[in-house]
């Protein structure tokens, strides 16, 4: 038999890398799988022809063996038998060239879609896919801890046919052609080859009348919301994972999770390092000099700060345990405050008079540095 046209590179159809790794693969079939879906696409005559490649080639690239096999020997495969349908398909494998010396060989490599007696492979459990969230809360929130409600738009079975995909009051019957295996195997001599059956894609069911609400996919979109609590302490990119509240996995498997990232608001008074909390503190001149006790907030309520004689502005003095609650239950950080001397702009007669005084007398000599020769 002649050999067919050399069909598309799994890659290209796919639209990844020879580099790309599992989880890329599996996420470009699943959003090609679904924009291409024949029954997403009813009048569209070629969606059935592209939703065919997209699955031939994912049959191959999802396939460690098989995949190694495609890099190594091309569409064509050993002794050009590999053509058709996402470069697997029956009725092109041609043998003749093929030294039975290396028979063993062959059969190690390609022993994944080389069926044996005719036996069919099911579909395999597969884990949902990871969803991600972003919530935005306040600085107040982040270090007391909140619990807010995330609302997640998730793939579900069809609440109407209970994902059979089938009009209640009837029911999908076995595919006759694969007899509710999925996979059609081809007697080709010493091997059978394997390929997902083309009248039911590879389900093992036909469903005459589909479900009027999902349309026969069995599947649909609902908007979930769940419970979210952020601990006391949260800073901005803190990740929270509710484990299964992902997407449902597939035949069985186990579900994705859901990532919550969270975003905290930035504070009018405080700049935060870690766990500590660094405020700003204006003082005047007098009190920087002579030293005072002032009055300053913290997440915990006011507390009286007691301001050194003699301080500069930039000094930073520490209070203890007013920081940030530690998310590894370690306590608090501290309070820094940065000390922040301030200038009048206008000053009143008295003051005047009594900063010329001061000047008068003062032996500070703040530039004496600046004038020294060398």
């Amino acid at each position: 038999m002649a050999a067919r046209t050399a069909s598309r590179d799994p890659y290209d159809v796919l639209g990844v890398s020879k580099q790309a790794s599992d989880d890329e693969i599996k996420k470009a079939y699943r959003k090609l799988a679904r924009e291409l879906h024949p029954d997403r696409n009813p009048d569209d005559p070629t969606a059935e022809e592209r939703f065919k490649d997209v699955q031939g080639a994912y049959d191959i690239l999802s396939d460690a063996e098989k995949r190694q096999a495609y890099d190594r020997f091309g569409a064509a495969g050993p002794g050009g038998g590999f053509g058709g349908p996402g470069g697997f398909g029956p009725g092109d494998a041609r043998y003749e060239n093929v030294d039975l010396g290396d028979l063993s060989d062959i059969l190690g490599s390609f022993g994944s879609f080389f069926g044996r007696g005719g036996r069919t492979a099911r579909p395999q459990p597969e884990r949902g896919v990871d969803y991600e969230s972003r919530v935005r809360i306040s600085f107040e929130d982040a270090l007391e801890g909140v619990q807010i409600r995330v609302p997640i738009e998730v793939q579900t079975a069809c609440h109407v046919c209970g994902g059979s995909g089938a009009e209640p009051g009837t029911a999908p019957r076995t595919c006759p052609d694969c007899q509710g295996s999925g996979v059609i195997s081809d007697s080709q001599g010493l091997f059978a080859l394997s390929h997902p059956c083309r009248r039911c894609r590879g389900n093992g069911v036909i469903v005459d009348t589909p479900c009027h609400h999902c349309r026969g996919a069995g599947q649909e979109r609902v908007t979930r919301r769940y419970k979210v609590k952020v601990p006391a302490g949260a800073k901005d990119g803190t990740r929270i994972r509710l484990k299964g509240k992902g997407e449902p996995g597939r035949s069985g498997g186990p579900a994705g999770d859901l990532f919550v990232r969270v975003e905290v608001e930035q504070s009018s008074l405080y700049e935060r390092r870690g766990a500590d909390l660094v405020l700003d503190v204006p003082v005047t001149y007098p009190e920087a000099a002579l030293g005072a006790t002032v009055q300053i907030p913290t997440p915990d309520g006011p507390v009286a700060l007691k301001v050194p004689a003699g301080s500069e502005s930039g000094k930073l003095l520490r209070v203890k345990g007013r920081g940030a609650p530690k998310l590894n239950g370690g306590g608090k950080g501290d309070l820094l405050a940065r000390l922040r001397l301030t200038v009048p702009s206008k000053l009143t007669k008295a003051e005047r008079e009594a900063l010329e005084e001061l000047q008068k007398v003062s032996r500070e000599q703040p530039r004496e540095h600046l004038t020294r020769t060398a």
